[in-house]
């Protein structure tokens, strides 16, 4: 080492072990096959997944992408890392990031879209709505709603199941939040103009700003349903209010009337229960759907385990009606939906954003950094998991091949973890063991569907024929 300018020259070197030797994090690499001005815009369409995909055996733990132009996005795909960043301490010093900044102004603040301490007031808030109680009293709106909905199928009927899955989730979650407060008629508006906020969200999130204020159908559509919607909201709020009905009813919106904000000690406003009932639905029925949707084409494909299914729901259940104490004695079936929530599980490209100079692994991240990360990618990540796109739900009873921290994430995980994900479970449980025993579904020979990448990952068409047991 060459002593420094102005040093004594016959001074003694210091001995090795007090070197300090500092190394530098490698640096971040950029993904290949980005365009001025459009940055990978055209590597993310028309399918981004298997772009999305390449990129932890290409690059390694993090790569850096272009989203949007003049922007930078650090795409973390590292099990540990990813755990890091959805955990304290490092979650404490991120907010959700662009995706959840436009579901924000779509939807309002809600408790999946803010973040901080306001995310923990408002979880605070609604975890009545999701409190093990609730949860039991839901149960037999869901069976319900399900059996209506399988005595509207003709035996050799051939249907989207997909499609048909989000008309059944709809009603689950709607009948859930409202019970029966509301007529024929309401009801069949509500759900159409919750339908059409669905259809319509997905392309607003990806438009500039300035482009939602124009007046394109699009956005008249948009704002006209969720204009619809929140009127409805309101009115039932205001008709409970005045009406003097015990605040007992059996249903989420009922609970949610019981809830105090906790910075001014009142009820929730009209707004407020607005902005958590459209926040549900949207986040629910779309992830709900999907997964059922998935379940039946995979059992379809895979009879042998369907015919595990069948015999515990056989042996459980017998000719009874599913119910909430029987709903955690069905492992096979669990198995199933762990599976599925592997391999097909909706989650794309989950966005988070530094707020402070932050440390993740050997970088040190800047005030201002985009991240994200691909549950899709990680799920099928064959260093993971062996023989990733086989399903087998038995992989779940092998030890060894159990995934590490970060690994697994279909629900979120830290802080930010899904709040419905227990009432969520119970919607896939109840609708499939009432499903599987009353109908089958079948493919055409050779039919296979793929996955679809739009702010979620769904099936592309899935046409099946429904048959009767």
């Amino acid at each position: 080492m060459r002593p420094p300018k102005g040093s004594h020259s016959g001074a003694r070197s210091p001995r090795k072990d007090h070197l300090v030797t500092l190394v530098e994090p490698p640096p971040i690499p950029r993904a290949a096959g980005s365009l001025p001005l459009f940055g990978h815009l055209f590597r993310l369409f028309p399918d981004p997944l298997p772009f999305i995909a390449s990129l932890r055996h290409r690059y390694g733990p993090m790569v850096e992408i272009t989203l949007q132009p003049g922007t930078r996005t650090l795409v973390v795909q590292d099990p540990a890392l990813i755990h890091a960043m959805l955990r304290d301490p490092i979650a404490s010093t991120l907010d959700k990031g662009h995706f959840f900044d436009e579901m924000r102004e779509l939807l309002g603040d809600s408790v999946v879209t803010v973040a901080g301490e306001e995310h923990s007031a408002k979880r605070r808030q609604m975890y009545p709505a999701f409190a093990r109680p609730e949860l039991g009293r839901y149960v037999e709106i869901m069976r319900t709603v399900t059996q209506a909905e399988l005595d509207t199928w003709e035996s050799g009927r051939r249907m989207d199941v997909r499609e048909t899955m989000i008309s059944l989730s709809l009603d689950m979650l709607t009948k859930t939040i409202f019970s029966d407060r509301l007529d024929a008629g309401t009801f069949r508006e509500l759900r159409q103009n919750m339908a059409a906020v669905m259809d319509s969200i997905g392309l607003r999130i990806m438009i500039p700003g300035w482009a939602k204020r124009l007046p394109l159908p699009l956005n008249r559509r948009f704002d006209t349903a969720r204009t619809a919607i929140r009127a409805t909201i309101s009115e039932a709020v205001t008709e409970l209010r005045t009406s003097g009905q015990d605040l007992d009813g059996g249903d989420m919106l009922s609970v949610l009337m019981t809830v105090h904000d906790e910075q001014t000690g009142r009820p929730l406003t009209d707004e407020q229960i607005s902005n958590e009932i459209l926040t549900l639905a949207l986040a629910g029925t779309e992830n709900t759907a999907t997964v059922l949707a998935w379940v039946l084409y995979e059992l379809a494909r895979h009879p042998a385990i369907e015919a595990d299914v069948l015999g515990e729901l056989e042996e459980v259940l017998g000719d009874r009606p599913i119910t909430f104490a029987n709903a955690g004695r069905l492992p096979v079936l669990d198995r199933v939906i762990k599976e599925v929530l592997r391999l097909h599980v909706t989650g794309f490209l989950l966005t988070r954003r530094t707020l402070t100079e932050t440390k993740l692994g050997p970088w040190t991240l800047p005030a201002g950094t985009n991240l994200a990360y691909c549950q899709h990618a990680l799920h099928r990540d064959p260093d993971l998991y062996p023989d990733p796109l086989r399903f087998d739900p038995d992989r779940w009873l092998d030890s060894a091949q159990k995934p590490p921290q970060g690994a697994l994430l279909p629900w979120g995980a830290g802080k930010h973890r899904c709040i419905g994900d227990r009432f969520a479970m119970l919607e896939l449980i109840v609708g499939l063991a009432t499903i599987l025993r009353q109908a089958r579904f079948t493919l055409a020979p050779g039919q296979t569907v793929r996955p679809v990448a739009r702010v979620t990952v769904r099936p592309g068409k899935m046409m099946m024929t429904v048959e009767s047991r």
